[in-house]
């Protein structure tokens, strides 16, 4: 499975198949009643800031949910782009084309990351289309004078003046800008992107280049009134070959390093738009588009970064395509067992994955609902097409097979299927060659005039003869299992995998039921209505009204994490999933569990460890190092067809009664799983007849206390169920002083890599690594960092 072409000149074909697994408007300042207790309005498991009052109640009400308006229960987030300008007599869509009262957020797509790794849109000037390009004599579009920019960012910011509860945030990246980006003159620089901004060549945390980043960031969001960043960054996995292969030799250098990278990347982000919300009273949001293939999420560990997202948007789209012969749907809500590409890979006859097929969107949730709360989760829709030409086999086309032909240059790919040209493509891509890329690729509003069989008046704008006739009857399809239409044209052997009021109101009702935060479209200006007066189908509103209709008087969406009450009272014991083997070597899945106790009492053998995992992989997880781990709990069992019917499977593993785990030391247990989990979650730690959550967890509602008197403690280390935490970048303490010069512990150095758990010694004091780290030296790393402080010596 590979993920969304998402830009301008997407490539159309993607990565290898997956085979087994301003500070306000105008400016202005905001002005925001701050509650007695902001945290009384922080979302369930988001990460907080060390020593900042984030203003989440500005965003959040007193249940951790997002005020959106009265008539928007759930979210629905377009994509907004910023090529579709008709400047190259194509049609335009511009802000006004937005349906404004159908939406919730717009996200601005793209920005890059420039050559000195800072964000940009690119140089100022008239044809700049986010700041300096203007639309004489088109209505709606006229610039608003309170601006000292133009273009979409001007129009985006005086349609938010008419509909304030709708929030706009820049993303940032996509499939042709991760590694680098457009000059001024269109042409791609090869600048690493993401990679290297995040990552150095060694693999290890480029912090300064982050840092960067994340002050223009916040320097952008302000300049241009967004309400916050939204990351897409395809793709930080230890996979091979993952993302756009014209960055394949900056980011296959830097595989062992990219996920690391990227946490420090997001809590560097999170920390410094927390610090500016606190100033301007605001609550910045960060989200993320975050891919669903199970095969890249395998080489992402367990999604770490997770607890930093205010929400997460996942690109449950691009399922199948012709980077392979396996035809199928592109945007399948659930799995129906004849997945042929499944099939091939084994997947449902393999008894370890337990028969669940992943290429849909139901899968993909629950691997995010694995670790965080449904609200804060948004299922992705395609408001485009895939599509295959010469199809043999299947039902109508459907689990078909597309001939194997030579791929489109500079996919990196030697083999891929038949994709669908010509009337069939009307939004391709040009190959590195400058020729088409053969991939089904069409606006839903061209699909629909296809269905009806219309040669729409729009045909010469995008190179075809005003005499264009069509060949064939493009009849739909429609299956209520899958929750996918397409179109079959059985004369040309022609399938393509649509989106229509079916199957996006049968998506939308299972958005309410599941209690899911609401959906994200790629991208809003593939969205259809009929004109009468032309005979015809044009752009217009018609899936995202018909989310409005089913989302404005819905219950509200899932706020808590947990589907257990968990206790009140919680630990300082760090757990974290780590050094997990890289790319294809990570099967089965096999990192290693660290417990560290960070309390003041040892933890007696037989101390019980319970958690959660998703029910995206099947209830077999288990240990090789004696702690008994037991699924104990399982909110699902068997296949996925028709979609996986729970969130939870739950674990208990026992210390062995022979070990006990003193205050300030760690324990390694080997784990084995079989199908990608995001970050475990509702931990507990029993012990002396009592029970405790984890501070780690971030759950709303619990009060880190000592075991042996229950007195409230500081907070602790803001290290998390997510494993290792990259180093902050904002408080340091001074180097400690007083030590007799008599230590005993091997000395720091600056060129050991230190795992969880290793204790040094440096400037008269005992160091305690809370993670895997390497030349952060302790006492300048902070309260919150690497290293704790266990005293003179």
């Amino acid at each position: 499975m590979l993920s969304p072409s998402r830009h301008r000149l997407r490539p159309a074909l993607l990565t290898a198949a997956a085979a087994v697994a301003g500070l306000l408007l105008a400016g202005l300042p905001a002005t925001v009643s701050h509650a007695a207790d902001q945290d009384s309005c922080r979302p369930d498991g988001l990460y907080e800031t060390p020593g900042v009052d984030v203003p989440y109640c500005s965003v959040y009400d007193e249940s951790g949910r997002e005020k959106m308006g009265a008539d928007h229960q759930r979210r629905v987030i377009g994509y907004f782009t910023g090529w579709r300008t008709g400047k190259d007599g194509t049609p335009a869509y511009l802000a006004p084309d937005i349906p404004w009262d159908k939406v919730t957020h717009i996200n601005y797509a793209f920005a890059h990351v420039d050559a000195d790794d800072r964000i940009s849109v690119g140089t100022d000037g008239p044809t700049n289309a986010a700041t300096g390009m203007t639309w004489p004599g088109v209505a709606g579009a006229e610039m608003d004078p309170a601006y000292p920019y133009q273009g979409h960012f001007n129009l985006l910011n005086k349609f938010k003046k008419q509909h304030p509860d709708v929030k706009t945030l820049i993303s940032v990246g996509g499939w042709a800008e991760t590694g680098g980006y457009f000059d001024d003159s269109g042409n791609r620089v090869g600048s690493g992107g993401f990679y290297s901004m995040a990552t150095n060549a060694d693999g290890s945390v480029d912090q300064a280049g982050i840092d960067t980043f994340a002050d223009s960031a916040v320097d952008f969001v302000r300049r241009y009134g967004f309400n916050g960043v939204d990351i897409d960054y395809e793709y930080p996995t230890s996979m091979k070959d993952a993302g756009n292969p014209l960055d394949r030799s900056l980011s296959n250098a830097r595989r062992a390093g990219l996920v690391k990278g990227y946490a420090a990347l997001m809590m560097t982000l999170r920390e410094r738009l927390d610090r500016a919300g606190a100033a301007d009273g605001r609550h910045y949001l960060l989200s993320v588009a975050a891919p669903s293939s199970g095969y890249l999420l395998r080489g992402m560990e367990t999604f770490q970064v997770q607890k930093y997202l205010d929400y997460v948007n996942i690109m449950s789209y691009d399922l199948h395509g012709a980077w392979n012969e396996y035809v199928g749907p592109n945007a399948s809500l659930f799995d129906d067992g004849k997945d042929a590409e499944l099939a091939a890979a084994g997947v449902y006859s393999t008894s370890q994955y337990g028969g669940i097929g992943y290429l849909n969107a139901d899968w993909a949730y629950h691997y995010f609902r694995g670790s965080m709360p449904a609200g804060r989760i948004n299922i992705g829709l395609p408001y485009y097409t895939r599509g295959f030409k010469n199809v043999t086999g299947g039902t109508d086309g459907l689990w078909g097979r597309a001939a194997t032909t030579t791929c489109p240059a500079g996919s990196g790919l030697t083999e891929c299927g038949d994709g669908a040209t010509g009337i069939d493509d009307l939004w391709h891509d040009l190959d590195a060659d400058g020729q088409e890329a053969p991939a089904g690729s069409n606006p839903m509003w061209h699909a629909k005039n296809l269905e009806k069989g219309i040669v729409g008046d729009y045909v010469t704008r995008y190179g075809f003869p005003a005499d264009t006739t069509l060949t064939g009857t493009y009849a739909r399809k429609y299956d209520a299992t899958l929750v996918a239409p397409w179109l079959w044209n059985a004369e040309k052997k022609v399938f393509l995998s649509t989106e229509d009021e079916q199957s996006v109101n049968a998506k939308a009702d299972y958005v309410v039921a599941q209690g899911i935060g609401g959906t994200m479209v790629w991208e809003l200006a593939g969205d259809y209505a009929w004109n009468a007066a032309e005979g015809q189908y044009e752009p217009g509103s018609t899936l995202t009204s018909a989310m409005y209709e089913k989302f404005k008087s819905a219950s509200p969406y899932g706020a808590k994490r947990s589907t257990i009450d968990l206790p009140s009272e919680a630990l300082d014991i760090d757990v974290g999933f780590g050094q997990f083997p890289l790319g294809d070597s990570n099967y089965p899945i096999s990192p290693k569990l660290t417990i560290t106790n960070n309390t003041s009492v040892t933890l007696p053998g037989g101390t019980q460890f319970q958690f959660d995992y998703g029910t995206s992989a099947p209830g077999n997880a288990k240990d090789q190092s004696g702690w008994g781990t037991t699924v104990v709990r399982s909110d699902h069992t068997g296949d996925d067809v028709g979609g996986l019917k729970g969130d939870y499977h739950r674990v208990s593993l026992k210390l062995p009664s022979w070990q006990t785990l003193a205050p300030g030391a760690s324990v390694v247990v080997d784990f084995v799983y079989y199908l990608p989990v995001s970050t475990p979650s509702n931990w507990t730690v029993t012990f002396d007849g009592k029970t405790y959550a984890l501070a780690g967890d971030l759950a709303r509602g619990t009060t880190v206390v000592d075991p042996g008197t229950a007195a409230p403690m500081p907070t602790p280390s803001p290290s998390t169920t997510a494993g290792p935490s990259p180093t902050p970048t904002t408080t340091a303490t001074p180097t400690p002083t007083g030590g007799t010069g008599s230590c005993t512990d091997a000395a720091w150095s600056s060129t050991t890599e230190y795992t969880g758990g290793s204790i040094v010694s440096h400037q008269g004091h005992t160091w305690k690594a809370k993670w895997w780290t390497k030349g952060e030296e302790p006492g300048t790393t902070g309260e919150w960092g690497v290293w704790q402080d266990l005293g003179a010596c």
